[in-house]
């Protein structure tokens, strides 16, 4: 059935929320790290800048996944976008009078990812709430290919564009794109999440539990689905490998493979077109082959890529690279993000994210500050070669383990003790 009829009209226009503020994160994913190669050349001072864009995820993200279980998860996203229009406004600002430094640039990005432990939740769980079950698969496929080919194909070369006629212009224009997509998102019919059950008070009526209360129910209810949980550690483990690779990428194209800001862009644009192939062929690929051997084959491709990319020195062989790294980053997502969804309560959804946004932000976080500490001791290839070692080392672990018994429906159900 065409996806025009089977997904309905509040789903078009979040899809449309985020694709457009993909396109503004994706005009700074190349702008930020220009903008940081401006200021130093020092790999562990650019890869502070990422980290301190991903410490939220680490501080917050279990606290934030209360809150979007709490309210209206539209008012949340809608909110935190024109918050994050501001910051990018005053940045641009900043940046067009000379005055971006480091600490202000550290200061931006970290208030950035704030807001994102909230909002990217807060999107996430939407999304069971404006398509039917059956449904989800193609549309969190879709939804992680418009961000792909926005974040990852049409903004980066934008922003290397944007950044070599004017430093200060890719900012101002993310901060535009945040407006636009807050303003979708709140043309959304209004949807409450429904309140997180607490303990009965002496009337009978429902009280409402701590925060610290719901935060356990959402670990205790994710360690006890053995699926969920080891999607969850997997994730982590392999976001702090990418993380520690990718931290310094901009150093890494200019000085091993030679590239211009605006071939910086394209590089990065490398990595979106894999991402449209994964979209397009997920659904497909998981019905003919199942959960387990994707995710399998996601280890591989990985490891990999960092094997390839800490060897070559040829633009052409690192985008390919990228291209099936792409691929494998959709795919990988899709599968995770709708087993989650189709088995989390609507109430319970925004801590269950929270969970898996902690290790995979988290992870990236980790991997960034430990990569930009190897890149500065030991070259800007260093890197590359730790992650395919770590991604060797938990590939093997893994293998046993991501089967499709382990993945069935039975295994998302709790964990019983024996009688």
């Amino acid at each position: 059935m065409p996806m025009a009829v089977r997904l309905t009209g509040d789903y078009a226009r979040l899809w449309l929320a985020s694709g457009t503020s993909s396109l503004g994160d994706g005009v700074t994913i190349a702008a930020g790290p220009l903008l940081m190669a401006t200021v130093s050349s020092d790999p562990a001072v650019v890869a502070g800048a990422v980290f301190a864009q991903q410490l939220p995820w680490l501080l917050f993200s279990l606290f934030s996944g209360v809150f979007v279980d709490r309210v209206d998860r539209r008012a949340v996203v809608g909110a935190v976008g024109a918050a994050r229009a501001l910051v990018m406004a005053v940045l641009a600002v900043l940046v067009w009078r000379d005055l971006a430094s480091i600490p202000v640039i550290y200061a931006a990005v970290f208030l950035l990812g704030t807001g994102a432990t909230l909002s990217d939740n807060a999107g996430q769980a939407l999304v069971p709430s404006v398509v039917a079950t059956g449904d989800l698969a193609r549309a969190n496929a879709w939804i992680s290919g418009v961000r792909m080919v926005c974040n990852q194909f049409g903004g980066p070369p934008m922003g290397g564009w944007l950044f070599a006629v004017a430093a200060a212009v890719p900012f101002g224009v993310d901060a535009v794109c945040f407006v636009a997509s807050s303003a979708l998102v709140l043309s959304l019919a209004g949807r409450k999440a429904a309140p997180a059950a607490g303990p009965r008070s002496p009337d009978g009526s429902t009280a409402r539990a701590s925060v610290r209360q719901e935060i356990g129910d959402g670990l205790r209810w994710l360690w006890n689905r053995s699926a969920l949980r080891m999607l969850a550690v997997a994730m982590g483990l392999m976001n702090i490998s990418y993380g520690g690779a990718f931290a310094a990428y901009v150093l890494y194209a200019r000085e091993r493979l030679g590239f211009s800001e605006v071939g910086y862009g394209f590089l990065l644009a490398a990595t979106a077109v894999g991402g449209v192939v994964g979209t397009v062929s997920v659904a497909r690929l998981d019905a003919r082959f199942g959960a387990a051997t994707l995710l399998r084959a996601g280890m591989v491709v990985e490891t990999l890529t960092h094997l390839v990319l800490a060897v070559t020195r040829s633009p052409w062989v690192a985008g390919l690279t990228l291209v099936l790294f792409g691929a494998h980053a959709t795919i990988w997502g899709v599968v995770s993000v709708t087993l989650r969804q189709r088995v989390t309560p609507e109430g319970m959804l925004g801590r269950i994210n929270s969970v898996y946004l902690l290790f995979s932000m988290g992870g990236f976080a980790i991997g960034s500050l430990l990569g930009g500490l190897v890149g500065h001791a030991f070259g800007i290839v260093a890197p590359f070669w730790a992650a395919f070692a770590a991604m060797t080392v938990m590939t093997a672990a893994a293998w046993r383990v991501m089967v499709p018994a382990a993945l069935s429906p039975r295994a998302t159900e709790p964990a019983r003790s024996p009688a």
